[in-house]
């Protein structure tokens, strides 16, 4: 299908002719396929990951001063570790895991510290399977794909192991610190379907919390399903206007606007981007975002962080949308830290007052169209905190029973609160319990913290929630592995056959990841995955 004539015209006036034409004929060609591993699911200390009889990758300790710094030569090609090439091929390949930590560590010898370890199997296998080609430079979990596999046919998806997340757009974890935004707590203002809900999930950690915000009640709930299988358990998805989710006025560290734009950037992947695109559309888009932008201002705290980002390229919608808010906020914006950015990215840098601005275009950086920018509120910014008046009070405390059988389902009960919720029994981080019970009763939230189940006689039959979540201990039930047919099934609410399952209640596994819960009867087996994740097709 033809690019938009008018937009044609718009790219080759803005960046000129040579530079023009190469965004168009990008545009044409196919879209890079990416993913973001899990680092609660995916990282080298994550034991319950390990697969059953599959090798691990051995490094002699000749190697083990390579490996402390981070590449290992020898038989190993490509940048996938256990990845093993012909006998005597000679290369080199990196083994830091997600977010910095080792996924390929020493076997057979002591690495600098003195521990002895082996490669992370199932992370090993999981990028092998994917086809995974190398790492995307701007992403600490990020990974490129050679051709895009069938994701709903692979059980690892459905555990929450990696999300499917274009390369461009994992960006924002760098722009706002990475680690740094551990136990903060973040606005993500216009969320679904969860992409970057998800990766700042990951880095605010457990002390932290993620307010995930989506206007659409069906976006939301396709929201709220990624977050439960991403399985943090330190995310509420609320579904609301931006103005009523911001009337919690400077209560957030971080607010992060990805706002609905015209979508220009998406001209390679969806051709129905190209038939929505308008100019009309683009001025639309720019007043709608303006509004946006000026309610996420007042929930963002002195001194705290604005990230704005859009996937289109034009200049109305990106720069244009900052000169307006700074003409509004005023003397209150303040620059945000400088982040570094290698040249060989292709990634264009650049300011708007006090924003840092980041540009991908596809015929410079390997991936789509997207546009970024940050600033800080000043620290000396007027308002104070404030929160809107609580509607009704919908969590519960749970009595000392109930709460001793949901503390045995976890591996840290003593780090969580726990409540119920119209029948259902939940569990939040205690660092941000309070939080979410303001949230809860002022918003509407449509799911928050980890929902555990129901107490029947004493016992908690456990929500398919629970078995995505990070935190479960596994020696609470029986585990049962399933080849991936039987997984496959299981993930369609197919019956399952009862062998290799105990009596009873049981954790559902594939690959060593956990899916959902079933229940064994005698000869049956009562599948408990939940119908709004199922997979429906053949």
């Amino acid at each position: 299908m033809e690019l938009p004539a008018r937009f044609v015209e718009r790219v080759l006036r803005d960046l000129g002719e040579a530079e023009g034409r190469a965004l168009c004929a990008a545009l044409d060609t196919p879209s890079p396929v990416s993913i973001r591993l899990n680092p609660a699911k995916c990282g080298a200390d994550e034991g319950s990951c390990r697969i059953p009889g599959e090798d691990a990758l051995r490094i002699s300790g000749e190697d083990v001063a390579a490996e402390c710094a981070g590449l290992v030569s020898g038989k190993c090609a490509g940048p996938i570790p256990g990845a093993c090439a012909a006998e005597g091929a000679d290369s080199r390949v990196p083994v830091t895991g997600v977010a910095g930590r080792s996924v390929c560590r020493v076997s057979g010898a002591e690495a600098a510290d003195g521990s002895a370890a082996t490669c992370d199997d199932a992370v090993a296998g999981l990028l092998r399977r994917l086809g995974a080609t190398e790492r995307v430079p701007w992403s600490d979990a990020g990974w490129y794909l050679a051709a895009r596999p069938l994701f709903t046919l692979d059980s690892d998806f459905h555990a929450g192991a990696y999300y499917v997340q274009e390369a461009s757009s994992q960006v924002v974890g760098r722009l706002l610190g990475g680690d740094a935004l551990r136990g903060a707590r973040v606005l993500d203002l216009c969320a679904a379907p969860g992409g970057k809900t998800t990766l700042y999930a990951s880095l605010v950690g457990t002390e932290g919390l993620v307010v995930a915000n989506e206007i659409d009640r069906r976006r939301a709930q396709v929201l709220a399903d990624n977050v439960r299988k991403w399985g943090t358990g330190n995310v509420a998805v609320t579904c609301c206007e931006p103005r009523t989710v911001c009337d919690f006025e400077a209560w957030f560290d971080v607010v992060a606007v990805d706002a609905p734009c015209s979508g220009e950037g998406m001209f390679r992947k969806d051709d129905g981007a190209r038939v929505e695109w308008s100019e009309g559309n683009v001025r639309m888009c720019a007043a709608r975002q303006d509004d946006i932008l000026r309610e996420a201002w007042r929930a963002l705290r002195p001194g705290g962080t604005l990230l704005y980002s859009t996937c289109t390229f034009n200049r109305d919608e990106d720069e244009g949308s900052l000169e307006r808010l700074a003409a509004w906020a005023g003397g209150e914006l303040a620059e945000a830290p400088e982040v570094r950015m290698d040249a060989a990215w292709g990634v264009v840098c650049g300011r708007v007052g006090v924003f840092r601005t980041f540009r991908f275009y596809p015929h410079r950086a390997r991936g789509e169209g997207f546009f970024a920018a940050v600033a800080r509120k000043a620290p000396d910014a007027g308002g104070r905190t404030r929160t809107p008046k609580a509607r009704r009070s919908i969590i519960s405390a749970v009595d000392r029973t109930s709460a001793a059988e949901l503390a045995r389902w976890l591996r840290e009960p003593e780090r969580m609160r726990f409540g119920e919720v119209a029948g259902t029994c939940y569990a939040w981080y205690a660092a941000q319990a309070e939080a979410v019970r303001q949230l809860s009763d002022a918003l509407p939230v449509i799911c928050s913290g980890v929902a555990l189940g129901q107490i029947f006689k004493g016992r908690l039959k456990p929500d398919g929630a629970l078995a995505l979540f990070a935190g479960l201990d596994r020696g609470a039930v029986p585990v049962a592995e399933l080849g991936e047919e039987e997984a496959l099934r299981y993930l369609r609410r197919q019956e399952i056959a009862a062998q290799g399952l105990a009596e009873g209640v049981n954790l559902v596994c594939a690959r060593g990841r956990a899916l959902g819960f079933a229940k064994r009867i005698g000869a049956r087996v009562n599948n408990m995955y939940p119908n709004s994740l199922r997979i429906v097709m053949k």
